[in-house]
């Protein structure tokens, strides 16, 4: 475990789907995700932990199918299985939950996630890509299920603009103090 800048220890947890994407308008394929390029770059700045929340069943490539899965989700409050073993967040003080914005949401998975731990004496900032929705419901869908967490400042990246938001990453990572000033 490495502590940022700022001295706190970061664990940056994420799910980020790669295949067809919604793009302007259209549509166009990720060999990899929004999320995860954004991820990369802040695992770069802080040098911190990473875990990379997976589906036990994986998502499709496809945009359709996968809208209608999330729908279905969502319609149910289903709590998808996440495919790796939960990392422990007892070395951590700060959370970065990041995630694509789908339907409003952030995807179950997220719940799935987050469900599985007490904050208690940790930061949560929400990190989100998105289509037109910025940060949808994540705000509120984090403050009901990360028991115990302070939720900090969130950013929201459009995911047509996530290969070039180096810049505004960096300016959120100042401003939440991981990265000095």
């Amino acid at each position: 475990m490495t502590a940022s800048a700022a001295g706190r220890r970061v664990l940056l947890a994420y799910f980020s789907r790669a295949g067809e994407n919604y793009h302007n308008g259209g549509r166009r394929m990720l060999e990899v995700g929004n999320t995860e390029v954004v991820a990369e770059m802040i695992r770069e700045a802080l040098g911190c932990d990473v875990f990379r929340i997976e589906a036990a069943q994986p998502y499709p490539r496809e945009y359709d199918p996968t809208v209608a899965r999330n729908v279905r989700e969502q319609d149910a409050g289903a709590r998808p299985a996440i495919a790796a073993a939960l990392p422990s967040l007892a070395a951590y003080d700060t959370v970065i939950l990041g995630s694509p914005i789908w339907n409003v949401r952030p995807p179950m998975i997220m719940t799935t996630f987050t469900e599985a731990f007490d904050f208690t004496g940790t930061t949560v900032f929400p990190l989100t890509t998105h289509a037109m929705s910025g940060l949808g419901r994540a705000v509120e869908d984090y403050t009901a299920s990360c028991r115990g967490a302070t939720l900090g400042e969130a950013l929201a990246i459009r995911g047509e603009q996530a290969a070039d938001s180096g810049p505004d990453v960096e300016a959120w990572l100042r401003r939440i103090s991981l990265l000095p000033g």
